[in-house]
């Protein structure tokens, strides 16, 4: 299963009302209605993130699909085209961000319901290779994430290698998401011993600091 991740700001003049209306009813019903698409998924950033900055992405989409072949079918089909389209009524086109993932699930743990879900916008180090950086995100940096008492659930989402291929540079190289049970068990979270060495360990492979948002999800049903 690959991910298709989609990041963006809303277009100017359109409250976050008026955006969360449109996302989560015209546009959730024509990204539904892509041939393969397995899952999608829909994380709004907080209203209460507004007031004191200006977030670095309102949303992030997320569309599950088989395989790559899944992919070239749906970038091929007039569906597509309609989504596109669409984005036009409520999204800044000059903030959207577009990745392919694997998911790498680093704590396995369960989604609360009511819940918040924490998006990390991850930059590699310049002077890394994706190769070095991928794995130290994994390998080292995820296990001091996932011991963080307080989250209750964390995946890293990887840009594919293929991304890099001839020396490309995709828009990110991943997300980092964690789930808690609320903002005050997230901040409870920035207290911890654990937490302070998963900060340290960042300026060993990303560019920061990160920027981040914190988010409700809500899957779409298909």
């Amino acid at each position: 299963m690959i991910k298709l991740v989609v990041v963006f700001c809303r277009k100017a003049g359109m409250t976050l009302e008026d955006f969360g209306a449109h996302w989560q009813g015209p546009h959730a019903r024509l990204v539904a209605a892509l041939p393969g698409l397995r899952r999608y998924v829909q994380s709004q950033t907080l209203a209460s993130g507004y007031r004191n900055r200006t977030p670095a992405i309102d949303g992030m989409a997320e569309l599950w699909f088989d395989d790559t072949n899944a992919l070239r079918v749906v970038a091929a089909s007039p569906q597509l085209r309609a989504v596109l389209a669409d984005e036009a009524n409520f999204i800044d086109p000059a903030t959207r961000r577009e990745i392919v993932t694997e998911d790498v699930v680093i704590k396995d743990g369960p989604i609360p319901p009511d819940g918040v879900k924490n998006i990390e916008l991850v930059l590699r180090r310049p002077d890394l290779s994706p190769e070095a950086f991928h794995r130290h995100w994994e390998v080292v940096h995820g296990p001091l994430g996932g011991a963080i008492p307080q989250v209750l659930r964390y995946v890293q989402s990887h840009t594919r290698l293929a991304a890099y291929r001839n020396g490309s540079e995709p828009d990110l190289d991943g997300v980092a998401l964690t789930w808690f049970t609320g903002t005050a068990a997230m901040r409870d979270s920035a207290t911890m011993p654990e937490y302070q060495v998963t900060r340290d360990d960042e300026h060993n492979f990303v560019v920061e600091p990160l920027d981040f948002v914190i988010t409700k999800e809500r899957e779409i049903a298909l």
